[in-house]
């Protein structure tokens, strides 16, 4: 088994909400959302404080991917606004990385829960990804 990262490795992602990043940007024809931070861009920038901690274990030619994920969005945020993500892991569980993560606002918690990520050989992924066309 390779190394974890060490106990309570933290990061965290900041940005500011673009139209682009809302439920609105994601309605379909006909199809009125609201214009606040939409669920799957939180739940990414998430992903990508979790993929943080694991890019100094990464090898040539691996990548981690999100293989679980429990998170409850629990306020809307709305356009325009600066929204941050942290993740901190929490453990290993033979394959998966676990971490808890959350994402605030200027109002405080938007959305918090755990992700598991795993390390897997890049050209295996996209193989077996092929395979489902």
């Amino acid at each position: 088994m390779r190394d974890a990262p060490p106990a309570g490795a933290a990061a965290a992602i900041t940005g500011t909400v673009p139209h682009a990043r809302t439920a609105a940007a994601l309605a379909g024809p006909g199809e009125a959302l609201p214009p606040v931070f939409g669920t799957p861009f939180m739940i990414a920038d998430m992903e990508r404080a979790c993929a943080a901690i694991l890019a100094p274990l990464l090898r040539p030619g691996e990548v981690s991917v999100g293989v679980k994920i429990e998170v409850a969005h629990e306020a809307p945020t709305p356009g325009g606004v600066s929204v941050g993500a942290e993740a901190t892991f929490t453990g290993q569980d033979g394959p998966l990385y676990w971490f808890d993560v959350s994402a605030t606002d200027p109002g405080g918690t938007i959305g918090r829960g755990r992700i598991a990520r795993a390390i897997v050989p890049e050209d295996k992924l996209i193989a077996k990804a092929e395979t489902r066309r």
